[in-house]
Protein backbone atom coordinates (compact mmCIF):
# COMPACT_ATOMS: atom_id res chain seq x y z
CA UNK A 1 0.00 0.00 0.00
CA UNK A 2 2.23 3.18 -1.31
CA UNK A 3 0.35 5.94 1.12
CA UNK A 4 -0.39 6.77 4.73
CA UNK A 5 -3.53 6.52 4.87
CA UNK A 6 -6.83 4.73 3.42
CA UNK A 7 -10.58 4.45 3.82
CA UNK A 8 -12.10 0.57 4.55
CA UNK A 9 -15.91 0.33 4.03
CA UNK A 10 -18.38 -2.53 4.61
CA UNK A 11 -22.18 -2.52 3.04
CA UNK A 12 -24.33 -4.51 1.57
CA UNK A 13 -26.40 -4.49 -1.93
CA UNK A 14 -30.08 -6.37 -2.59
CA UNK A 15 -29.66 -8.36 -5.49
CA UNK A 16 -32.31 -6.30 -7.60
CA UNK A 17 -30.17 -3.09 -7.36
CA UNK A 18 -26.94 -4.78 -7.78
CA UNK A 19 -26.43 -4.28 -11.21
CA UNK A 20 -27.01 -0.24 -11.79
CA UNK A 21 -24.83 0.33 -8.17
CA UNK A 22 -21.65 -1.45 -9.82
CA UNK A 23 -22.15 0.73 -13.16
CA UNK A 24 -22.71 3.81 -10.67
CA UNK A 25 -19.55 2.54 -8.72
CA UNK A 26 -17.57 2.00 -11.34
CA UNK A 27 -18.57 4.78 -13.90
CA UNK A 28 -19.32 7.47 -11.51
CA UNK A 29 -18.42 7.03 -8.39
CA UNK A 30 -14.80 5.80 -8.13
CA UNK A 31 -14.01 8.90 -10.71
CA UNK A 32 -15.22 11.19 -8.92
CA UNK A 33 -13.28 10.06 -5.60
CA UNK A 34 -10.07 9.14 -7.56
CA UNK A 35 -10.27 12.70 -8.79
CA UNK A 36 -9.80 14.01 -5.56
CA UNK A 37 -6.57 15.10 -3.71
CA UNK A 38 -4.49 12.17 -2.41
CA UNK A 39 -6.83 9.58 -3.64
CA UNK A 40 -4.26 6.76 -5.20
CA UNK A 41 -6.22 4.04 -6.03
CA UNK A 42 -9.93 2.26 -5.71
CA UNK A 43 -10.86 -1.39 -5.08
CA UNK A 44 -14.11 -2.88 -4.97
CA UNK A 45 -14.72 -6.70 -3.95
CA UNK A 46 -17.86 -8.52 -3.64
CA UNK A 47 -18.75 -11.54 -1.34
CA UNK A 48 -16.85 -14.45 -2.16
CA UNK A 49 -19.98 -16.56 -1.03
CA UNK A 50 -22.00 -15.00 -3.40
CA UNK A 51 -23.79 -12.54 -0.74
CA UNK A 52 -24.76 -9.15 -0.54
CA UNK A 53 -21.72 -8.07 0.81
CA UNK A 54 -19.27 -5.57 -0.60
CA UNK A 55 -15.63 -4.44 0.80
CA UNK A 56 -14.21 -1.39 -0.97
CA UNK A 57 -10.94 0.18 0.03
CA UNK A 58 -9.81 3.34 -1.20
CA UNK A 59 -5.94 3.89 -1.08
CA UNK A 60 -4.65 7.57 0.10
CA UNK A 61 -1.49 9.45 -0.15
CA UNK A 62 -1.74 11.22 3.77
CA UNK A 63 -4.56 11.57 6.59
CA UNK A 64 -5.08 15.03 5.22
CA UNK A 65 -7.06 13.55 2.01
CA UNK A 66 -9.95 12.36 4.02
CA UNK A 67 -10.36 15.78 5.69
CA UNK A 68 -9.72 17.97 2.62
CA UNK A 69 -11.98 20.66 1.28
CA UNK A 70 -12.27 18.93 -1.98
CA UNK A 71 -13.51 15.91 -0.25
CA UNK A 72 -16.16 17.85 2.39
CA UNK A 73 -17.52 19.54 -0.68
CA UNK A 74 -17.77 16.11 -2.60
CA UNK A 75 -19.20 14.57 0.27
CA UNK A 76 -21.64 17.55 0.89
CA UNK A 77 -23.12 17.55 -2.77
CA UNK A 78 -23.81 14.05 -4.48
CA UNK A 79 -24.74 13.66 -7.89
CA UNK A 80 -28.04 13.10 -7.93
CA UNK A 81 -27.35 9.78 -9.29
CA UNK A 82 -25.47 9.47 -5.78
CA UNK A 83 -28.55 10.40 -3.82
CA UNK A 84 -30.57 7.43 -5.50
CA UNK A 85 -27.88 4.98 -4.62
CA UNK A 86 -26.62 5.80 -1.59
CA UNK A 87 -30.13 4.39 0.67
CA UNK A 88 -29.26 1.48 -1.05
CA UNK A 89 -26.23 0.69 1.31
CA UNK A 90 -27.46 -1.08 3.97
CA UNK A 91 -25.21 -1.97 7.16
CA UNK A 92 -22.83 0.71 6.42
CA UNK A 93 -19.59 0.42 8.05
CA UNK A 94 -17.37 3.06 7.50
CA UNK A 95 -13.94 3.50 8.38
CA UNK A 96 -10.91 6.33 8.27
CA UNK A 97 -7.51 5.20 8.85
CA UNK A 98 -4.33 5.32 9.24
CA UNK A 99 -1.89 2.78 7.74
CA UNK A 100 0.07 0.70 10.59
CA UNK A 101 1.61 -1.91 8.78
CA UNK A 102 1.69 -2.41 5.15
CA UNK A 103 3.55 -5.20 2.95
CA UNK A 104 2.97 -5.98 -0.89
CA UNK A 105 0.13 -5.57 -2.54
CA UNK A 106 -3.31 -4.31 -1.20
CA UNK A 107 -4.92 -5.74 -4.86
CA UNK A 108 -5.58 -9.40 -5.81
CA UNK A 109 -7.75 -11.53 -7.10
CA UNK A 110 -9.12 -12.53 -3.63
CA UNK A 111 -8.94 -10.83 -0.12
CA UNK A 112 -10.12 -11.41 3.44
CA UNK A 113 -10.64 -8.52 5.54
CA UNK A 114 -10.48 -9.16 9.73
CA UNK A 115 -12.69 -6.04 11.77
CA UNK A 116 -11.13 -6.55 15.46
CA UNK A 117 -10.49 -4.53 18.32
CA UNK A 118 -7.66 -5.62 20.89
CA UNK A 119 -8.62 -7.04 24.53
CA UNK A 120 -7.83 -4.81 27.60
CA UNK A 121 -4.00 -4.92 27.70
CA UNK A 122 -3.40 -6.60 24.74
CA UNK A 123 -2.92 -4.13 22.18
CA UNK A 124 0.95 -4.05 21.59
CA UNK A 125 1.02 -7.46 21.95
CA UNK A 126 -1.63 -7.81 19.02
CA UNK A 127 0.62 -5.22 16.91
CA UNK A 128 3.38 -7.02 17.23
CA UNK A 129 1.66 -10.64 16.16
CA UNK A 130 -0.42 -8.40 13.45
CA UNK A 131 2.87 -6.92 12.17
CA UNK A 132 4.72 -10.00 12.01
CA UNK A 133 2.13 -11.58 10.07
CA UNK A 134 2.04 -8.77 7.59
CA UNK A 135 5.80 -9.22 6.57
CA UNK A 136 5.32 -13.00 6.63
CA UNK A 137 2.05 -13.68 4.98
CA UNK A 138 3.45 -11.80 1.30
CA UNK A 139 6.11 -14.44 0.63
CA UNK A 140 3.48 -17.46 0.76
CA UNK A 141 1.75 -19.62 -1.91
CA UNK A 142 -1.43 -17.99 -3.40
CA UNK A 143 -0.49 -14.74 -0.51
CA UNK A 144 -0.11 -11.40 -2.26
CA UNK A 145 -0.26 -8.57 0.55
CA UNK A 146 -1.46 -7.56 3.99
CA UNK A 147 -2.06 -4.58 5.59
CA UNK A 148 -2.99 -3.45 9.01
CA UNK A 149 -5.12 -0.05 9.31
CA UNK A 150 -6.73 1.49 12.71
CA UNK A 151 -9.63 3.40 12.20
CA UNK A 152 -8.78 7.40 13.30
CA UNK A 153 -12.42 9.02 12.11
CA UNK A 154 -11.96 12.98 12.21
CA UNK A 155 -13.98 15.09 14.03
CA UNK A 156 -16.31 16.22 11.23
CA UNK A 157 -20.19 17.19 11.15
CA UNK A 158 -22.45 14.47 9.37
CA UNK A 159 -22.11 14.86 5.92
CA UNK A 160 -24.92 15.31 3.13
CA UNK A 161 -24.23 11.70 2.30
CA UNK A 162 -24.01 10.51 5.89
CA UNK A 163 -28.01 11.88 5.91
CA UNK A 164 -28.88 10.33 2.81
CA UNK A 165 -28.21 7.03 3.86
CA UNK A 166 -30.46 8.14 6.67
CA UNK A 167 -28.54 6.34 9.73
CA UNK A 168 -25.06 7.19 11.73
CA UNK A 169 -22.50 4.77 9.89
CA UNK A 170 -21.00 2.71 12.15
CA UNK A 171 -17.09 2.04 12.16
CA UNK A 172 -14.23 -0.96 12.31
CA UNK A 173 -11.51 -0.74 15.22
CA UNK A 174 -8.50 -2.66 13.73
CA UNK A 175 -8.71 -4.24 10.26
CA UNK A 176 -6.63 -6.82 9.32
CA UNK A 177 -6.47 -7.32 5.30
CA UNK A 178 -4.75 -10.33 3.67
CA UNK A 179 -4.66 -10.46 -0.51
CA UNK A 180 -4.01 -13.58 -2.67
CA UNK A 181 -4.12 -15.13 -6.22
CA UNK A 182 -5.43 -18.44 -4.88
CA UNK A 183 -8.60 -18.39 -2.72
CA UNK A 184 -8.08 -21.95 -1.25
CA UNK A 185 -4.80 -19.74 0.41
CA UNK A 186 -7.30 -17.07 2.19
CA UNK A 187 -9.69 -19.85 3.13
CA UNK A 188 -6.67 -21.42 5.02
CA UNK A 189 -5.74 -18.34 6.29
CA UNK A 190 -9.32 -17.78 7.99
CA UNK A 191 -8.70 -21.39 9.76
CA UNK A 192 -5.40 -20.65 10.80
CA UNK A 193 -3.95 -17.86 11.71
CA UNK A 194 -6.68 -15.38 11.33
CA UNK A 195 -9.41 -18.07 13.07
CA UNK A 196 -10.40 -16.34 16.29
CA UNK A 197 -9.10 -18.86 18.65
CA UNK A 198 -5.68 -17.41 17.46
CA UNK A 199 -6.23 -14.05 17.19
CA UNK A 200 -7.94 -14.07 20.77
CA UNK A 201 -4.69 -15.95 22.19
CA UNK A 202 -2.44 -13.51 20.00
CA UNK A 203 -4.23 -10.51 22.40
CA UNK A 204 -7.33 -9.72 20.42
CA UNK A 205 -11.17 -9.09 22.03
CA UNK A 206 -13.77 -11.69 20.98
CA UNK A 207 -15.90 -10.72 18.35
CA UNK A 208 -13.67 -10.66 15.51
CA UNK A 209 -15.41 -10.18 11.94
CA UNK A 210 -13.86 -11.53 8.98
CA UNK A 211 -15.34 -12.23 5.23
CA UNK A 212 -13.85 -13.44 1.98
CA UNK A 213 -14.32 -11.11 -1.12
CA UNK A 214 -13.14 -11.57 -4.67
CA UNK A 215 -11.90 -8.74 -6.89
CA UNK A 216 -14.59 -7.10 -8.85
CA UNK A 217 -12.44 -3.55 -9.61
CA UNK A 218 -9.71 -1.70 -9.28
CA UNK A 219 -8.72 1.45 -10.43
CA UNK A 220 -6.00 3.90 -10.09
CA UNK A 221 -6.37 7.86 -10.11
CA UNK A 222 -3.95 8.02 -13.48
CA UNK A 223 -6.61 5.09 -15.04
CA UNK A 224 -9.23 6.85 -13.90
CA UNK A 225 -12.08 7.26 -16.67
CA UNK A 226 -13.97 10.93 -17.22
CA UNK A 227 -17.72 11.40 -16.52
CA UNK A 228 -19.05 12.41 -19.51
CA UNK A 229 -21.06 10.42 -21.40
CA UNK A 230 -21.51 7.99 -18.54
CA UNK A 231 -25.22 6.99 -18.96
CA UNK A 232 -27.67 7.36 -15.49
CA UNK A 233 -30.15 4.82 -15.01
CA UNK A 234 -31.62 7.93 -12.39
CA UNK A 235 -32.26 9.88 -15.37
Amino acid sequence: MPGQAALAMWWDIDADVRDEFEHWHSHEHFPERLALPGFLRASRWADAGGGPGFFVLYELASYEALVSPEYQARLNAPSEWSRKMMPQHRRMVRSPCRVLESCGSAVAGHAITVRLSPAAGGPERLRRHLRALVQALPVQPGLAGAQLLQTDTPAIAPTTEQRIRGLADRAADWIFIATGYEALALRRLAEAELSAPALQAAGAAAGAITATYTLRLSSAAAESLPLDGVSSAAS
